[in-house]
């Protein structure tokens, strides 16, 4: 119960007039840093790895001379859930193989994009994989973000493509706790988009009890000071933000440039929650192998702890 006063004075906006409990929080969530991960931890990435396009291979960045990379940087994260986006049928057969003890959730199912020709075409999914040795799958589902979300590739609001959160609900082997893990793409065009597909969210995840422990990751196509992430923290956290005294790291997508990218852009890839979880940890992933990255974007990874 202390932990949770802690983090609501913190969060009520007392941070400035009591700093004895703003100091126990940190030597709190400290303290489970240095422990590592336990069983009432729950560690997640979140990862666009970029969709496999032929025009990449021709510059050296295919998925075929990658993918080793991407699988080795995201299993030295020793990750519990992995939420992906940008992934087409043979990188999630790909994750499928390299990830045996996982399930993934969120990519089978008929095709319903709206565009049939040129290489970047067939919706690229946000597909869920949870560790089936630490979780049991109770349900999970898909909604579209748009006016009909449950019409199969809809689009709305100028948005350039259909996106749509895939969701799972799990339960912990060891502990019983239930959660539920949500995977998103916001749209990279529509700024009317963006916003409403970030309302979407926040309105459909505010049926589940207050208290009731949800996880939201993806690549959101805007920075920590944009309105669609501005309407999510209007009930969302950021794990990042709030570890990070809201500072925002720069940019996450660097066109496989790393450091060397020009662009004023800021961190795009977020992992946020609600509920009964605190952060314990969050970072931006920054591995390479040689100077060769594993994709365009960085990867971010946050460790949750249930209160």
């Amino acid at each position: 119960m202390k932990k949770v006063t802690l983090f609501r004075c913190i969060q009520g906006g007392e941070i400035k007039t009591n700093m004895f409990l703003t100091l126990a929080l940190f030597i709190t969530i400290a303290s489970w840093a240095q422990s590592g991960p336990t069983e009432n931890q729950i560690n997640v990435i979140s990862a666009n790895i970029r969709v496999a396009l032929k025009s990449d291979a021709t510059k050296g960045h295919g998925w075929e001379d990658r993918k080793e990379n991407v699988f080795e940087v995201i299993k030295n994260q020793n990750p519990d859930i992995i939420c992906l986006q940008e992934v087409l049928e043979v990188q999630n057969n790909d994750f499928k193989h390299s990830f045996p003890n996982y399930f993934s959730f969120g990519f089978e199912g008929p095709e319903m994009d709206a565009f049939t020709d040129g290489e970047y075409h067939l919706i690229a999914k946000n597909p869920i994989l949870f560790d089936l040795r630490k979780f049991e799958f109770i349900g999970g589902g898909v909604y579209w973000l748009s006016e009909k979300p449950h019409i199969g590739g809809s689009i709305s609001w100028g948005s350039a493509r259909a996106r749509h959160v895939n969701w799972v609900r799990l339960r912990s082997i060891q502990t019983g706790k239930v959660f539920r893990v949500l995977n998103t793409h916001l749209d990279h065009v529509s700024s009317e988009a963006k916003q409403n597909q970030a309302k979407m969210i926040v309105e459909e995840s505010n049926q589940y009890p207050k208290d009731f422990a949800q996880i939201l990751a993806g690549d959101f196509n805007s920075d920590s000071s944009s309105v669609p992430i501005q309407n999510l923290l209007t009930s969302w956290k950021d794990s990042y933000g709030i570890l990070h005294n809201g500072i925002d790291p720069g940019f996450t997508v660097h066109g496989f440039k790393g450091p060397e990218a020009a662009t004023k852009k800021g961190k795009v890839d977020f992992i946020f929650y609600r509920g009964a979880l605190m952060p314990v940890e969050a970072k931006v992933i920054k591995d390479n192998h040689e100077g060769i990255y594993p994709s365009d974007h960085y990867f971010v990874s946050a460790t949750m702890a249930f209160h």
